[in-house]
């Protein structure tokens, strides 16, 4: 990598557009460094970014349980969980930094639980048979934040960030090929804004509000790096989403997300469900002989901790017999053997405030209750291809944490999103931004270029269209719609004449919205229906992407899967010799994308059939 000197990094601009984990922590590395930041949120203060609503833990490599980790390990866990679709170097670079998020963390003050004696506890997750996940209670994503968040509070007092909030962006400005700039909107005014810089970081989350109902806080969405694709990066993977096997399951018509149950509930928790079919007994009547303990039973290595893919379609799969806690979508999550075992007091310690918002929601007691889970839509591995130094297919155009495809295959284990991003923002992009401004020495475009008045009047234009429409449609029912059509057909399991379907029935839809959609209020002031819309315009363009993708890929491998690709057993069957790439899809025009695709080679592991039992 080559450097900058210190004297130099004063003379770059460089635009972080999103301040969850990866982008305060890289807005926060780089203004430390001496780089001149502009960062931006849509969000009144930085640290409401969805990063804050992780639960429960970050991994890392430390080996501090003693119990056989190691960096090697880490990495070959990471590879195995994601289904052998991930690139090797990206993911040995991710084991061989946790160590050290973890140490810059706990400098930063984020208060991790820690064992009797001091030393910093551990717990498991699932795709793992070692304890390595750092956590502090069940507001893991929120204490790292607030570190980040600190950390990047401390560089805007010393000016070297600046933070633009309450901004949206809106699409990206290429010249002569190059990223060069952002343009936004003033969500509080309306007003178009446009930032120029000698390189842009896109840290902006994942899009999984694509299924309408998912675990995503409901501004979280796809804008930038849709907009950033149609400018001409390449979109990765975008059919490997995620669905997470601990949710609160649905419980209305009415209703706008879904509520996450953390995956660390597992360590101590029994998934069930009755023996009996259309079985509507209160739990704890239900007698131990009659309970099947289904992941303990299917893949007795790993049990409750498989997998998020495994665990979600096993799942789906006792519920779809009729055997779903009282008749509903839903299986138990049981804590009374723990309970027995640890005390209340210990259970209490580990996860009091996940079982404090389980019982605000639901009016149950899970002290005394099995909890009701189901799996919903949560975490996206697909978004904008990245090369080893996370640059995209656009020179100058970087793309950090789950905006980015890079590291999780076609699934992502438990506890990995937060080192993910950490990792990309305190550890990666500092120095591949330093040798990109190094090697290449852009010279800075000013906003007065015509390729940033041709985007804005691209902007405006959209805009007023969307207000002009005036039809008889929310914004939330076409939504709604679009998300009945992924969860059905592009959802836990897909196949070829339910994809077809959903191409066409998207396509549809997105004409519906054009030409029927009500687009209330005005421009000039806060106008979250306008911000839905465009964000769903994107979504309905994207949808039909994410099932061309799964379309394509005749085969199934960790989160996708393919029905009429599976073992006897019901397992994912992968198709190695013809599928071991990353489908890069390149936007030509709407409805048309061109596939180019990266080959994955393994020379460090070897190639297996997933195995978990």
């Amino acid at each position: 990598m080559k450097l900058v000197s210190p004297a130099n990094k004063r003379k770059f601009d460089i635009i972080v557009v999103g301040t969850g984990l990866a982008g305060a922590s890289a807005a926060a590395t780089l203004g430390e460094l001496g780089y001149n930041v502009k960062a931006f949120t849509f969000h009144d203060s930085a640290r409401r970014a969805h990063s804050i609503a992780a639960q429960g833990g970050i991994n890392a490599a430390k080996n501090y349980q003693n119990d056989g980790d190691s960096v090697f390990r880490l990495f070959y866990d990471t590879i195995k969980g994601g289904d052998f679709r991930s690139r090797e170097a990206n993911v040995y670079r991710l084991a061989e930094v946790s160590g050290n998020i973890i140490d810059q963390c706990v400098a930063q003050g984020v208060p991790f639980a820690r064992e009797y004696g001091g030393a910093l506890a551990n717990r498991s997750f699932g795709g793992a048979l070692v304890s390595r996940t750092f956590y502090a209670k069940g507001q893991t994503g929120q204490q790292l934040l607030l570190g980040a968040y600190s950390a990047m509070n401390r560089q805007i007092n010393l000016g070297k960030v600046k933070l633009y909030s309450r901004r949206e962006m809106l699409d990206l400005v290429v010249v002569d090929g190059v990223a060069r700039g952002i343009v936004v909107r003033n969500l509080i005014t309306g007003e178009i804004e446009k930032y120029s810089a000698h390189a842009v970081v896109l840290a902006t989350g994942g899009y999984s509000n694509v299924f309408f109902l998912s675990t995503n806080a409901m501004n979280s969405n796809a804008t930038a790096i849709w907009r950033a694709h149609k400018k001409g990066a390449a979109f990765a993977n975008p059919c490997f989403t995620q669905i997470h096997p601990t949710c609160l399951p649905v419980h209305g018509e009415g209703q706008s997300k879904l509520t996450l149950m953390s995956e660390s509930l597992r360590n101590d928790g029994r998934i069930w469900v009755s023996k009996i079919k259309g079985d509507k007994r209160h739990p704890n009547d239900i007698p131990e002989e009659e309970r099947d303990y289904y992941l303990e039973r299917k893949y007795p290595s790993y049990g409750n901790l498989s997998p998020r893919d495994i665990s979600s379609r096993s799942a789906k799969e006792v519920v779809d017999e009729g055997r779903g806690a009282q008749g509903q979508e839903a299986v138990y999550l049981d804590f009374r053997d723990a309970i027995k075992r640890l005390g209340k007091k210990v259970i209490e310690e580990r996860y009091g405030n996940l079982f404090e918002i389980y019982q605000t929601i639901t009016g149950e007691n899970p002290y005394e209750v099995p909890m009701k889970i189901y799996p919903a839509p949560h975490y996206t591995m697909g978004g904008l291809w990245v090369d080893y130094n996370l640059m995209s297919t656009i020179p100058g155009l970087f793309v950090a944490g789950e905006a980015n495809f890079s590291d999780h295959g076609a699934n992502r284990l438990g506890a990995s999103a937060l080192m993910q991003g950490l990792a990309d923002g305190y550890f990666v992009l500092p120095y591949t931004i330093g040798n990109y401004l190094a090697s290449e020495k852009p010279e800075l475009v000013k906003t007065s270029h015509p390729e940033f008045d041709k985007t804005e009047e691209n902007i405006k234009n959209m805009i007023n269209q969307l207000l002009s429409i005036k039809g008889k449609r929310t914004v939330d029912s076409i939504h709604k719609e679009l998300g009945r059509i992924m969860w059905n057909k592009v959802g836990m399991s897909r196949n070829e004449k339910g994809l077809k379907e959903a191409i066409e029935e998207i396509k549809t839809l997105r004409e519906e919205f054009w030409k029927n959609v009500n687009v209330v209020g005005k421009n000039e002031d806060v106008n979250q229906c306008l911000e839905r819309a465009g964000r769903v315009a994107d979504y309905l363009e994207l949808g039909e992407l994410m099932a061309r993708d799964a379309l394509n890929r005749n085969e199934s491998c960790g989160a996708h899967f393919r029905e009429e690709y599976q073992t006897e057993e019901g397992e994912a069957l992968r198709n190695d010799e013809e599928y071991a790439y990353v489908a890069a899809w390149v936007f030509k025009e709407l409805g048309d994308w061109e596939l180019v695709k990266e080959p994955l080679e393994f020379e460090n592991i070897q190639l297996a059939t997933r195995s978990y039992k």
